[in-house]
């Protein structure tokens, strides 16, 4: 577990006195939420109600929870963005890097009474009224184990899914760089509450549609290596429309990255996820020698420094030239 924070206190403080006071507080994650996200918001959202709190749980649009995050306890609680009350008493974000990452929801930063930042991104700027960021954890859901804690929430089965879900997921399965001692600690005290960690691996890692493995074919077939980018740079792309020519939702996307990423002669893999507006989201990762962090937050986004991610408006030539010419720094 992590050390307790004074910003985490003072976090405790003003969620154990709203939870008391019965009053309302909205949870939201990022964007297109990921596990950790996800995760996150469920937990807390799920301890807050067991300490007396009216609670709402959301994420930005587009509001489409993903197939392999659906079966994560209190996630059909979730309402979308337009069911938010307009009274709000307390705003929690989690995982979310940057204000740009909650959508719409982000002016909840400044119309709730009062706000919380949660997070473990490098790239965090710094907002919201109290802010838990600690670029160190491992994934957020360290630090809503450690506001559970302070709130005297005891762990179980069903929180305990949630956090290990998020753990599980932002250190890929425990095989990335942010593994730390006190991460296998938490994942034990996790476990002894009796989860399936098996089941809830099989569910994060390898459940995917047949047509996975059609879209999976023709990404990774047009891949290219460009050795003299930088540490070296391997790239490709897709679009929500391929993944729906395929019988997938566009989230299955997301995990084109982490095959990508296994190519020995990049330090730096890419893949570029067409959106339907026209615009490009970037998912990046590093195996170690580049600060993808500095990267991406110099061409609009933010993330680790081992992963990041952006999003372009121009298009695919330009985007992965405009990458090229960062990476070349």
């Amino acid at each position: 577990m992590t050390t307790v924070s004074a910003p985490a206190d003072a976090a405790v403080e003003l969620l154990a006195a709203a939870a008391a006071a019965g009053q309302t507080i909205v949870l939201s994650g990022h964007v297109q939420p990921d596990a950790d996200a996800l995760g996150s918001t469920l937990a807390l959202a799920e301890g807050l109600r067991r300490c007396g709190a009216r609670v709402v749980t959301t994420f930005p649009e587009p509001f489409t929870l993903p197939a392999s995050l659906g079966w994560l306890p209190g996630a059909g609680q979730l309402v979308p963005p337009r069911s938010v009350p307009a009274d709000v008493d307390v705003f929690v974000s989690l995982d979310a890097a940057a204000p740009g990452r909650l959508g719409d929801l982000a002016a909840l930063l400044t119309t709730a009474r009062r706000s919380v930042v949660v997070d473990h991104h490098a790239s965090n700027p710094g907002f919201g009224e109290i802010r838990v960021v600690e670029p160190h954890a491992a994934a957020t859901v360290v630090l809503v184990a450690d506001l559970l804690d302070g709130l005297g929430v005891e762990l179980d089965e069903s929180l305990a899914t949630c956090l290990y879900a998020g753990l599980t997921a932002d250190t890929g399965s425990f095989r990335f760089g942010n593994t730390a001692p006190g991460t296998h600690e938490l994942a034990a005290r996790l476990l002894r509450t009796g989860i399936d960690h098996a089941a809830i691996s099989q569910q994060l890692f390898d459940t995917a549609p047949f047509g996975w493995l059609g879209l999976l074919s023709a990404v990774t077939g047009r891949a290219v290596l460009e050795r003299d980018v930088g540490a070296g740079l391997v790239w490709t792309w897709s679009t929500a429309a391929e993944a729906e020519a395929h019988g997938l939702a566009a989230d299955q996307l997301e995990a084109l990255v982490d095959v990508v990423r296994a190519t020995a002669e990049a330090d730096v893999a890419c893949v570029l996820k067409g959106q339907d507006d026209g615009s490009w989201s970037v998912s990046l990762r590093s195996r170690g020698a580049t600060d993808l962090a500095r990267v991406a937050m110099a061409l609009g986004g933010g993330g680790h420094r081992a992963a990041a991610g952006y999003t372009s408006t121009g298009d695919r030539e330009g985007t992965i030239a405009a990458l090229r010419q960062e990476l070349a720094r």
